[in-house]
């Protein structure tokens, strides 16, 4: 009887997961391919820099589930060809508090909830919605910003084409040390794209 509640239980869990991606998925530009491709970089990453099995699967979760905040952002400003007006733009910037209090509802989420509230924040201090800066910043949020920026700068967008792999590691480089811990760029350039082809 326990063992049969324990089971359901973790199926409707596993299902409103699912639909919390689903709907994310449907609603912005971001995909089901673009998180594939950002867990499979954050996790390789991840290893490079010694993760245990723990953190890699909370990495990936979070990587997965970065941007749910989105959820409740109106669709035609997530999908906008154009430049966003300043109110668009406070709106668009609440995203990662938004994500934080979804996965604060969530058992199995918790855990990672604090990665999503910082995955706009900047090494320099200057990003949202803390103003944190350098080691502040959480270990797998700074990953997670990284392999997010550098994802988007490849792949084509409403609004601009794709950069090229290397003008994509030029920007990242440029970045190391005010958007970026500069160490996790080294890294990552040297150690997941240089080592791997990822297209």
């Amino acid at each position: 009887m326990y063992r049969k509640k324990l089971l359901d239980y973790k199926s409707f869990h596993s299902t409103v997961l699912n639909s919390i991606k689903t709907t994310l998925f449907e609603k912005s530009n971001e995909t089901e391919e673009h998180a594939e491709r950002m867990a499979s970089m954050a996790k390789q990453l991840g290893q490079v820099l010694g993760l245990d099995q723990e953190e890699l699967v909370a990495l990936e979760l979070a990587t997965t589930l970065h941007d749910i905040g989105k959820i409740s952002i109106d669709s035609k400003l997530l999908q906008k060809n154009g430049q966003l007006t300043d109110d668009e733009w406070l709106e668009v910037r609440k995203h990662p508090e938004v994500g934080y209090r979804i996965a604060q509802t969530v058992p199995e989420l918790r855990k990672i909830s604090e990665y999503i509230l910082c995955h706009h924040e900047r090494w320099d201090g200057a990003g949202y919605p803390q103003g944190l800066k350098t080691d502040e910043i959480p270990l797998l949020a700074r990953i997670l910003a990284i392999v997010d920026a550098y994802d988007a700068m490849t792949r084509d967008r409403p609004y601009r084409k794709a950069m090229t792999k290397k003008d994509a590691i030029d920007e990242l480089k440029r970045n190391a040390g005010t958007q970026f811990d500069p160490v996790l760029v080294g890294v990552f350039i040297k150690d997941v794209i240089e080592e791997n082809v990822i297209e």
